[in-house]
């Protein structure tokens, strides 16, 4: 437990991101899913899912919930899949 009452103001704080930072990801692995399954089921369906998970890792590597790099490998394996698709 801390101590200073300023230990204590940041615990919370963590705390608060924390939770905020899980839904985040939450939110992102939910869209991925989503995307896979569309990609068997409608292309088309499954392109506009893309671009919507797409702008999720974006804004969540912006705001450093998530590793930049992270975002840009899991946008890469995304398109991978769309343009094995298009083939």
């Amino acid at each position: 437990m801390p101590k200073a009452k300023s230990a204590e103001k940041q615990a919370r704080a963590s705390e608060r991101r924390r939770l905020h930072n899980r839904s985040i990801k939450g939110k992102i692995r939910t869209g991925m899913r989503h995307f896979l399954q569309l990609l068997k089921i409608d292309p088309a369906k499954a392109r506009e899912q893309g671009q919507k998970v797409v702008s999720m890792l974006d804004r969540a590597a912006k705001t450093r919930v998530l590793h930049v790099n992270t975002a840009r490998r899991h946008k890469t394996k995304m398109m991978a899949r769309m343009q094995s698709l298009a083939k």
